[in-house]
């Protein structure tokens, strides 16, 4: 029997019936839309947490699993995100944001982003490096990040990556912002602390109908996201983050995410930039 034979049959367990549970659980509580084709997806990481949980078919998991209040329900939620991020991600967005900030309309008040996708930092840190580079020290800005992931969030917190994660960047932004390792942490660098002075990390639900803010933002980063979500749940977290923003506030979003179908609410600025109307 070969490998991809043995890897089709293990993936029988997981039944048409697991797999609806599946995609109705974090579809009604995360607002992920998990089509048919990421069936094998599922049942590869789902595997893992029934290896690592005991049970020996997917139903009796899924049962453990029930809802958002279970033990089991944030390693459900976890395995089934998608994180995939760099350090200055889709580049062209920084200097947007740093003319942003430059020319913001009341340049007295401290500048706050959210990082709506903090996955394991790397654009968070990136976005408070672009804050240091473009305002100084003294700005007295704030960004929050966030993700549903509480795995990815624990990394974005420690801010150490290893060293190759930052070798596309200028010698002078590594110098900078990064410490290098040493000895028994050779080959990782750390975020200096002045950037991790500038961010608070929190999990938030972009599907829920109420987020934790007490203030708008003057920008929101939320890339890659929305492309996870169906047309009623991507509306929903639309009308939310225009009430999110500042009047006149910037949304950056993903290379392959186009919201001109909003236009009472967004109007397109610049490459996947969008600026609050109203």
């Amino acid at each position: 029997m070969t490998e991809e034979t043995a890897f089709a049959l293990a993936e029988s367990k997981l039944t048409p019936a697991d797999f609806e549970r599946v995609r109705d659980l974090i579809y009604r509580h995360v607002g992920i839309n998990l089509p048919p084709s990421k069936r094998t997806m599922v049942f590869s990481r789902l595997s893992r947490r029934l290896r690592e949980t005991g049970h020996d078919s997917f139903s009796a998991y899924l049962d453990s699993v029930a809802g958002p209040h279970t033990a089991e329900w944030q390693q459900f939620v976890n395995a089934l995100t998608t994180n995939l991020t760099s350090f200055f991600r889709e580049a062209y967005h920084f200097p947007v944001l740093a003319e942003f900030l430059k020319h913001r309309p009341d340049p007295s008040r401290p500048p706050s982003i959210w990082c709506a996708a903090a996955s394991t930092g790397e654009e968070p840190y990136s976005l408070a490096i672009t804050v240091l580079d473009t305002l100084g020290a003294r700005s007295g800005a704030k960004i929050f990040a966030s993700d549903i992931d509480t795995n990815v969030l624990n990394t974005a917190r420690r801010g150490v990556y290893p060293a190759s994660s930052v070798d596309s960047l200028e010698p002078a932004v590594r110098n900078r912002h990064f410490m290098r390792g040493v000895r028994e942490n050779s080959g990782f660098v750390r975020v200096r602390p002045e950037l991790g002075a500038m961010i608070t990390f929190d999990q938030v639900n972009l599907s829920a109908d109420e987020w934790p803010f007490r203030e708008p933002f003057d920008a929101i980063f939320c890339r890659n996201v929305m492309i996870y979500f169906d047309a009623k749940v991507k509306a929903g977290v639309l009308e939310r983050m225009h009430r999110a923003l500042r009047p006149g506030g910037l949304l950056f979003v993903g290379h392959s995410e186009n919201f001109t179908d909003r236009r009472e609410l967004f109007a397109l600025q610049g490459k996947t930039v969008y600026r609050r109307v109203g």
